[in-house]
């Protein structure tokens, strides 16, 4: 194996081949990045965070009041879970992630993220369906936020069978788990002209945030979306 590449776990899941690897970035200072791909694929790194981040930080400052409790679809590296955390208005954060795989990883600490997360006492990471659990009926008060990332976009959607959260009627059903004056909001890295029809008849406010990047694996900016609906 190349000294500039290490495979810290290949395996199998449901939705194909998912491997975590750490690589050195080709410019200089060189530096370690971790990445998840899927089927050889790309899905996520270390090195380029911002829409991740930003993807928490949006949300929670349009939401009002302290003790907010935020549902993630999605864990990945955990940039997501670690900038709600960062909020001292935040109680409590809880994760839902369909790959057990993912959830084992930050629990063993292979992940950069791991330590902050597993010390983490307002954190709780369960292995689950989102979309199944906020296409039924709430059985709880809900919640503040709620934040999805879990395709790559509603487009280009990482499993084979196609489900209904992206439309109307999912949106509707995802946004009756959100508390009075809460807020759900998307990631992804295609400006959805379906996705932001679907909103606008799901809920009564809803913004598109672009969020552009320098790409440094390919040296160009790119941009992430993220929508948000109240």
């Amino acid at each position: 194996m190349s000294p500039n590449l290490q495979i810290l776990a290949y395996e199998s899941t449901p939705l194909g081949t998912l491997c975590l690897r750490k690589r050195r970035t080709l410019d200089e200072p060189t530096e370690w990045v971790t990445e998840i791909t899927l089927n050889h694929e790309f899905l996520m790194s270390s090195l380029h965070t911002d829409s991740e981040q930003a993807l928490a930080r949006i949300p929670l400052a349009q939401v009002a009041g302290d003790r907010l409790e935020v549902l993630i679809g999605g864990l990945g590296l955990g940039y997501t879970t670690l900038a709600a955390l960062a909020s001292e208005r935040v109680a409590r954060v809880e994760v839902v992630e369909l790959l057990p795989q993912v959830i084992r990883w930050t629990h063993e600490g292979l992940t950069p993220l791991s330590e902050s997360l597993n010390s983490e006492p307002r954190l709780a990471i369960s292995q689950g369906d989102i979309y199944e659990r906020l296409t039924l009926p709430p059985s709880g008060p809900g919640s503040d936020v709620i934040l999805i990332d879990v395709d790559h976009s509603p487009e280009d959607q990482l499993g084979s069978e196609k489900h209904a959260f992206y439309t109307v009627d999912g949106l509707a059903a995802a946004s009756a788990h959100l508390k009075p004056s809460g807020i759900l909001a998307l990631w992804s890295y295609a400006k959805d002209t379906p996705l932001l029809d679907a909103m606008r008849q799901a809920f009564k406010q809803v913004e598109t945030h672009p969020i552009t990047y320098y790409n440094r694996h390919v040296h160009e900016h790119f941009t992430d979306w993220l929508y948000t609906g109240i």
